[in-house]
């Protein structure tokens, strides 16, 4: 596969860290629903370079940019970089592709769509962005990416990721913005007993589940988070977060969400949507 980016572990466990919908703006001092997007992500990078954690490779799901800015892709480029780690990205549904293109085209950014990670795994990273709606669709292209890359890698346990969600959220507000043609990836899946888990952000929430037998995971924004089982807009009082993931030879994925202990971000809860 074209632009395969391959990391060759020493160690037998890969740890992945994935931060999700920082939603930067342009003049660092702007906030998304009473909540500096600026701060909090800041805030999310500090607690994690806290720990200690040792990574092998940063996933960047998507919403990094609110306002389609060069300065709001261009900081997050600035505010990463001291992890010295390959940053794998994706788009979602509120980032402008140009922009992600031309701004994330240096170090320690990887324009990559497909990593192979040491002899066992790979993850695969597609584009569910419909631009100028906030739903999701895999393109026949996706899909056809995905299904020659599992033909051409039978014998590695693949993660699959990418903007948008799978499973329903039990809230009617945002499961109109899911991913709308998970049934033609199912389809692509079907033959194929090497995928092990799909991961994705957009719903500002956590998520631990399965879905038609796959490990599903949905990770907790760096800025607001959305309250869980609300049929109508609602935020959440939750803080800001960030997920680690473990992959092991044998297949198995071990993975926590964690959030920030240090500070405290409260969106304005009188809002009723964006």
């Amino acid at each position: 596969m074209k632009n395969t980016f391959v990391y060759r572990a020493e160690k037998p466990i890969i740890k992945l860290l994935q931060i999700t919908d920082p939603h930067l703006f342009k003049d660092e001092k702007s906030e998304l629903l009473g909540v500096n997007t600026q701060s909090s992500f800041s805030q999310v990078l500090t607690e994690i370079k806290q720990e200690n954690s040792e990574f092998d490779v940063i996933l960047a799901t998507g919403d990094l940019v609110q306002d389609s800015s060069d300065e709001g892709y261009q900081r997050f480029v600035e505010m990463i970089k001291p992890f010295a780690l390959p940053v794998f990205w994706i788009p979602g549904n509120h980032d402008f592709q140009p922009k992600m293109v031309e701004n994330l085209n240096q170090p320690p950014m990887e324009k990559a769509k497909h990593i192979l990670l040491g002899d066992h795994w790979q993850i695969l990273l597609l584009d569910s962005q419909v631009y100028g709606v906030p739903h999701g669709e895999l393109s026949r292209y996706q899909l056809d990416l995905l299904k020659t890359t599992l033909e051409a890698y039978p014998q590695r346990h693949t993660l699959i990721v990418f903007h948008h969600h799978v499973l329903p959220t039990n809230s009617a507000w945002l499961d109109q913005h899911n991913l709308r043609n998970s049934h033609e990836l199912l389809d692509v899946l079907a033959p194929f007993k090497n995928v092990k888990a799909i991961l994705y952000g957009h719903i500002h929430q956590q998520v631990d589940s399965q879905w038609q037998g796959y490990q599903v995971m949905a990770t907790p924004s760096t800025c607001i988070q959305f309250k869980a089982d609300s049929q109508h807009f609602a935020l959440d009082d939750v803080q800001p977060g960030w997920r680690e993931i473990e992959l092991h030879p044998d297949g198995l994925i071990v993975t926590e969400v964690k959030r920030i202990k240090q500070a405290k971000f409260l969106p304005n809860m009188q809002e009723e949507g964006y």
